[in-house]
């Protein structure tokens, strides 16, 4: 039998019950402005906020979170979105320089019926890619493989992310 090592996975199963987040997790994230390194946060603006991923499709998978609760585009203010989108083009310049992405991919899965994982809470993905960055295990094992432990990632773009994000 072939074993495969995931031990950054142990904090998610065993983290205490009592820390786990009530409601919209992403609500919380927009609340609590005093533990941005526990929650993974790049950046904040008035009305958005910078967030890893924690469970990333790619090493330096990000979002960008409005923090009005809504699961609708329609009903984010143009002026928010618009500055979204900018610093959605910051990011990118930011992953391809820091990461050395090959490439990006950016979305928005509106609804559950779109692959919405949260679906009340709107949020817009920012994920790199390199040349050979999938392959039979993702698609077969249904696992994934970084090259990067999450922390090292998130501490090189958090140092860097308030000079690409002004």
């Amino acid at each position: 039998m072939e074993r495969l090592y995931a031990p950054w996975r142990t904090q998610y199963v065993t983290t205490d019950k009592k820390k786990k987040i009530d409601g919209c997790v992403f609500c919380h994230i927009a609340k609590t402005l005093d533990d941005d390194k526990e929650l993974g946060v790049l950046h904040r603006e008035e009305d958005f906020f910078i967030v890893m991923n924690k469970y990333p499709y790619s090493p330096g998978h990000f979002m960008i979170i409005p923090n009005l609760h809504t699961s609708n585009l329609e009903d984010l203010d143009p002026q928010v979105f618009a500055k979204m989108s900018i610093c959605a083009q910051k990011g990118v310049k930011m992953l391809k320089e820091v990461l050395n992405a090959q490439g990006v991919n950016i979305g928005m899965n509106l609804g559950k019926a779109a692959g919405a994982g949260i679906a009340e809470h709107i949020h817009l993905h920012l994920l790199p890619r390199w040349k050979g960055d999938t392959n039979f295990i993702t698609t077969i094992g249904d696992t994934r493989v970084y090259g990067s432990e999450m922390d090292e990632i998130y501490n090189k773009l958090k140092n860097v992310a308030a000079d690409y994000f002004r």
